[in-house]
């Protein structure tokens, strides 16, 4: 009997890690394994993420919202008003790997530079004139003036940031690829965490003295 060649080895080795290895999946969240699992938000049991509300007190309305047809209530930045439709506003979303944001911009409202460590964002300008950009981890500035109708993509984790540059009012629509994508802002991750985060550190990272950082944060606690 013929004894395979080293070649026929490398090429069932290789066979056998394209079989074995899992692909990645193009969702920040885990793929769901049933056709959907709203929310249960009086659960008393803690995951990662929200268990299903049993099927029996499933309604259609679990999966309707109308939380973006208004303005939000939650303030970031600078004269911004967001609004979230996530899986702690929607629980129809819970396992399906997506969520949606509305922002409201005063004139010169900015939402400051920020990340979202669980997701990319993508979004559409609906009204008003919008400065939006992003850092790289080589720390290249792509950014660009968009108008009403253009659309804008945030890869996820990278610092971006939005600043209304028009003389009225704008509004963006965005969507993130994860029920929960989470917000870091920059400025009060440095300068309002609690406890601080320790003078000595500040001061060495910036290369100014005390009376600079104890001055930033003075602004964070008003």
């Amino acid at each position: 009997m013929a004894i395979p060649s080293s070649s026929a080895y490398q090429l069932l080795f290789c066979l056998l890690v394209l079989v074995f290895t899992p692909f990645p999946s193009h969702s920040a969240d885990p793929d769901p394994l049933q056709d959907f699992c709203v929310a249960d938000h009086n659960a008393t049991v803690s995951v990662n993420g929200y268990p299903c509300k049993p099927k029996s007190q499933v309604t259609s309305e679990d999966f309707f919202y109308d939380g973006l047809s208004k303005e939000g209530d939650v303030k970031i930045g600078s004269g911004v008003l967001v609004g979230f439709a996530d899986v702690q506003t929607f629980p129809g979303l819970n396992t399906l790997g997506l969520s949606m944001a509305r922002a409201d911009f005063a004139p010169g409202g900015l939402i400051p530079p920020h990340t979202h460590p669980r997701a990319s964002e993508s979004g559409v300008v609906i009204e008003g004139k919008l400065l939006v950009g992003f850092i790289t981890t080589d720390n290249v500035l792509h950014s660009k003036v968009l108008t009403a109708g253009q659309m804008f993509v945030f890869p996820r984790g990278l610092v971006h940031f939005a600043l209304n540059v028009g003389r009225g009012k704008a509004r963006i629509l965005v969507a993130y690829n994860s029920q929960l994508p989470g917000v870091a802002l920059v400025s009060t991750s440095l300068f309002a965490t609690t406890p601080p985060i320790p003078n000595q550190v500040l001061t060495k990272t910036f290369l100014v003295g005390d009376e600079v950082i104890n001055e930033i944060r003075s602004k964070f606690r008003a």
